[in-house]
């Protein structure tokens, strides 16, 4: 495994405490028990094989099945150490992850952290994640999730915006105005306590003026005055306070039941730097999070 993080066998071999030509039998011996190349290797560089990167996922559940054995032994004390490898969305990460690194890291000096940020959401398992942030709960029986916290979401402009083309009333008047969709998204239903009819968001037929794959740019460009969207509290809670936004049709709400979930790969116990990760995140988000209050 950390071969293939380094792409460097006798780099690898250094950092195990190992010579070069022990790392390359250990790695031979390995490539004969399970009858092919993990590498493809040249006089100036190696690379990952077909083989190589079907593996790689189980390798690491290997190893983390290990972690969680000592773990499991050290009747919960066991010391934090190892790559975490988080996949999350860019913009909930810039926000509530990357300013809280410094201080986890010190407080874990022999943790370290592989970020993979998209707002395009990846396989975990295939991927050989630790942990990663969705706002779905997980469906894959080899997933475990837990709920970080609700997702509210709901419409909002920019004052610019709304000054130059009027503020809507009602969801009808949403087809006069231009809207900012996320890709690939469907449809989410408006619903109000003071009314009994339900509507969409975007509306069935209606063509959105941008459409979008990043969160924070999305935000952006609405808080630009380019339109109006949809976006969770966690996202815009700090332009809604300075007036940046303002939120628009506030009698209505998103009926999605949308949360933000920490999934990980099952496991009889999670290892100690995924488990310490998770309670240092819970613990500055806040339950319930900083943003709704």
């Amino acid at each position: 495994m950390t071969a293939a993080d380094m792409l460097n066998i006798s780099g690898a071999g250094r950092k195990l405490g190992l010579t070069s030509s022990m790392a390359s039998a250990r790695l031979s011996k390995l490539e004969l028990q399970v009858g092919a190349d993990l590498f493809h290797r040249s006089t100036r560089k190696i690379s990952l094989s077909i083989e190589g990167a079907e593996f790689l996922p189980y390798a690491r559940e290997i190893i983390a099945q290990e972690d969680a054995a000592f773990a499991a032994l050290g009747a919960g004390n066991a010391h934090a150490s190892g790559t975490l490898r988080l996949a999350a969305s860019s913009t909930f990460a810039q926000r509530f992850v990357a300013p809280i690194l410094p201080e986890f890291l010190e407080l874990y000096p022999s943790v370290n952290i592989e970020l993979k940020l998209s707002d395009t959401q990846v396989s975990i398992i295939e991927g050989g994640f630790d942990l990663a942030l969705r706002n779905y709960v997980a469906q894959d029986s080899s997933l475990i999730g837990r709920k970080l916290a609700d997702d509210t979401r709901i419409l909002c402009a920019s004052p610019c915006y709304l000054e130059k083309y009027g503020t809507p009333r009602e969801p009808q008047d949403l087809k006069n105005h231009q809207l900012l969709v996320f890709m690939n998204s469907t449809p989410r239903k408006l619903i109000s306590k003071k009314h009994s009819a339900t509507f969409s968001f975007p509306a069935i037929n209606t063509k959105p003026r941008v459409i979008c794959d990043d969160g924070a740019s999305m935000r952006i460009a609405a808080e630009a005055g380019i339109g109006i969207c949809m976006s969770s509290m966690w996202n815009i809670h700090t332009e809604l306070k300075t007036g940046a936004l303002v939120r628009i049709l506030p009698d209505y709400q998103i009926d999605d039941q949308a949360a933000i979930w920490l999934v990980y790969p099952k496991s009889n116990v999670l290892s100690a730097k995924v488990r310490v990760f998770i309670d240092y995140l819970i613990e500055k988000i806040g339950t319930p999070p900083f943003w709704e209050k």
